[in-house]
């Protein structure tokens, strides 16, 4: 329900109005109206992660500390979670560089929910993450024509070894619109969906706790109030783990893709 349309002595419920953002400096010269907060935002967010790992490793040292020993940390954490599992030691690597970006460039945008004044996950505008999905999907096809062959890829995604002929005349449509549309879509869906959600539901109980303890404060209401801020903490903190845990299956994705292109028999 629109704010805007609650009725007189009624909570205004938040909707979808909240992930809307207008032009940063309204009135001003129409070159400018592009400058929202989302897009502040994700330049913010691209910001901080080529700021962090400038900081983090233009000095390295053998025996890490400070910003490099975080920079570390996550490094090693998406070699061991995510390169190596998908890629196998030969190729996780080279590919490094690629998702330590995705992984860090996801993790931070998602953060921007929590922080104070920003409170905006930009990934919860679905352009953000199809856009990133559409990124990894187009090297996902680069890399596998190039491995595979244009025609051998086509052949090892639509008629796959071991089955029966007349099994191909279903299993070949799917498996060639599983491919083509389902992969990116369900990519940036997952993502988009959770934070989305997340957000939502965070400003639905900040909007409780307000209404009920500071707009409209009464003995009837407090215990609604007091209800709606402590679920308010809770699912910050539970939106906390989603935001981590969306980056690292949005990453994870990503390399389970690159290594299909370049083992396709795996």
């Amino acid at each position: 329900m629109d704010v805007h349309l609650a009725a007189p002595g009624r909570m205004p419920a938040p909707g979808t109005e909240i992930f809307e953002w207008g032009p940063l400096l309204p009135g001003g010269p129409g070159w400018l109206e592009w400058l929202t907060k989302p897009v502040l935002i994700i330049a913010l967010s691209a910001g901080l992660v080529c700021g962090f790992f400038w900081a983090a490793f233009r000095r390295p040292v053998l025996v890490p500390r400070g910003m490099q020993n975080v920079g570390e940390l996550v490094y090693i954490f998406v070699r061991e979670q995510i390169a190596r599992p998908m890629l196998g030691r030969q190729d996780a690597e080279r590919w490094m560089p690629f998702l330590m970006s995705v992984f860090s460039f996801v993790l931070v945008m998602n953060v921007m929910g929590v922080v104070p004044v920003l409170q905006f996950p930009v990934t919860s505008h679905f352009a953000v993450p199809l856009v990133l999905a559409v990124v990894v999907y187009v090297l996902y096809l680069s890399l596998s024509v190039r491995h595979q062959g244009f025609f051998g890829y086509f052949k090892n995604v639509m008629f796959p070894p071991g089955q029966p002929w007349w099994v191909y005349l279903l299993l070949a449509p799917i498996e060639l619109l599983q491919h083509l549309v389902l992969r990116p879509a369900t990519h940036s869906i997952r993502l988009f969906a959770n934070m989305f959600a997340g957000h939502l539901l965070i400003a639905f109980f900040a909007t409780v706790a307000w209404w009920f303890l500071l707009e409209r404060p009464s003995a009837a209401g407090l215990g609604v109030g007091l209800a709606g801020a402590v679920m308010t903490v809770v699912l910050t903190a539970f939106e906390m783990f989603v935001q981590v845990l969306q980056a690292y299956i949005f990453t994870l994705l990503a390399a389970s893709y690159i290594g299909t292109a370049l083992h396709p028999d795996h």
